[in-house]
């Protein structure tokens, strides 16, 4: 596993950048927090972006496949414009009656199976997270949570206590189980379902034996932070059944599967023919805008609402709302999904054209347009594969075409672009993709 917090990053000293450039990092690095990093080993510099392209202060556009959260394309007009004339109406929370924030509720809560009719609003993500867990552990009495072994759902206190992404120095609750999924640890697609629930069943035994039971399975339906792992479709629904068994709810983590990413469904969750109690939304919901929700079943929404209050000041607010109600317009009216699931598969026929050649793809993994790309020859060490991704990427970076990383050891490449991609954005990724790989396997 990679100790590095985020391996694809700038280093101070690693690159020679323009004055203009290195002069906004000295300024950058006087007045921002520690936390903040920059991505790529030469940062990336934008003034504006349209659709699939970003563009820096010289006007050079750089095609974006990395970015889920303009699923739409960046600046959508028709996004930009139901914001910007909500905002110049009025912005106001959900304590004041509101149609559109009704009318937007019935229609998101209609693209969930019939059990998930309720919904409450977040801002983001990790606010998403959050609320859930409150939930489940409300709902079951108990504390226990079970998530994967690189799992990243948020910045919060709660949610980044159930996140071993984060690293090391982010402590994890102790009442945290880390299973392992059955892709990285080499299991066949044909025991994947019963080694999954197996890992399940041995949390569950281990928390209910030291008197904290299980309060809920969180869970990222694509598990794009372990390595983007989606396969066998359905490999989680027994470790599901125990889980609920034990009296824990189950979250499935939609932020980045969610909106029709998978292209064959709206939600990642329903790949693996599952109905969970809760659902959680982020990023892509508003096209850049922050917004979330948490959807799920009446009884655990019922029970918790009864007695604990939930509302922000920005949660749900009528500019939010009117903005993802024209996010969820455009993905059904313009059949975004669908055309998106079409990309997917030249996508895929382009990559495993390029696995064929001695480049050092070892293996492709997707779901509609989210794809997991492992780099690095067979059988060259941990770092080797590592360092060949990073190079990868940066190599790409300066072709002008935008990815990044993801698994535990930060060799697969996080293949994402906003669903509105088209073939001939598809091309130029794999043409771009081809050099990088060509110049860094010398």
């Amino acid at each position: 596993m990679s100790t590095d917090l985020m391996p694809n990053r700038y280093k101070p000293g690693e690159a020679n950048l323009p004055r203009r450039e290195s002069e906004l990092i000295a300024r950058r690095d006087e007045v921002l927090g520690a936390s903040y990093r920059l991505q790529y080993r030469r940062p990336v510099h934008f003034v504006r972006g349209e659709g699939m392209w970003l563009y820096d202060p010289d006007g050079r556009p750089y095609l974006d496949f990395y970015n889920n959260v303009p699923s739409l394309g960046h600046c959508h007009p028709e996004v930009n414009a139901a914001m910007a004339e909500q905002a110049g109406r009025i912005s106001a929370n959900t304590r004041y009656l509101e149609p559109k924030l009704v009318d937007y509720a019935e229609r998101l809560v209609d693209t969930f199976p019939n059990e998930l009719d309720r919904v409450v609003f977040t801002c983001t993500g990790s606010e998403s997270n959050d609320l859930a867990l409150r939930i489940a552990r409300f709902v079951s009495g108990n504390e226990g949570v079970i998530v994967s072994t690189y799992a990243y759902h948020g910045t919060s206190a709660a949610a980044a206590a159930v996140s071993p992404n984060l690293g090391d120095a982010v402590k994890l609750s102790p009442f945290v189980r880390m299973v392992s999924l059955p892709g990285p640890a080499g299991v066949p697609e044909s025991q994947a379902a019963d080694f999954f629930e197996a890992q399940i069943r041995s949390a569950i035994v281990d928390l209910n034996r030291r008197g904290i039971g299980v309060a809920a399975l969180l869970i990222d339906s694509i598990f794009s932070s372990d390595g983007v792992w989606v396969d066998p479709p359905g490999f989680i629904a027994s470790g599901v059944a125990a889980v609920r068994e034990a009296g824990g709810l189950v979250i499935a983590d939609e932020v980045q599967p969610g909106f029709g990413r998978t292209g064959v469904h709206m939600w990642g969750f329903e790949r693996h023919r599952i109905v969970p109690d809760l659902v959680t939304l982020g990023k892509p919901m508003g096209n850049g805008f922050p917004i979330g929700a948490v959807v799920g079943r009446r009884a655990p929404m019922d029970q918790f609402g009864a007695t604990s209050r939930y509302s922000n000041t920005f949660a749900g607010n009528t500019v939010g709302i009117a903005t993802a109600d024209a996010v969820l317009t455009i993905l059904q009216r313009d059949q975004i999904p669908q055309k998106a699931l079409a990309m997917s598969q030249r996508l895929r026929a382009g990559l495993e054209k390029i696995a064929m050649q001695p480049y050092g793809v070892r293996a492709i993994r997707n779901a509609g347009l989210f794809f997991g790309v492992d780099i690095g020859l067979e059988g060259s060490p941990a770092a080797g594969r590592r360092a060949m991704a990073l190079d990868v990427v940066n190599a790409m970076r300066d072709d002008g075409v935008l990815v990044s990383t993801t698994g535990a050891n930060e060799d697969s490449l996080k293949v994402r672009p906003p669903l509105v991609c088209q073939a001939e954005h598809v091309d130029l990724f794999l043409a771009s993709m081809e050099r990088a790989l060509i110049s860094v396997a010398g």
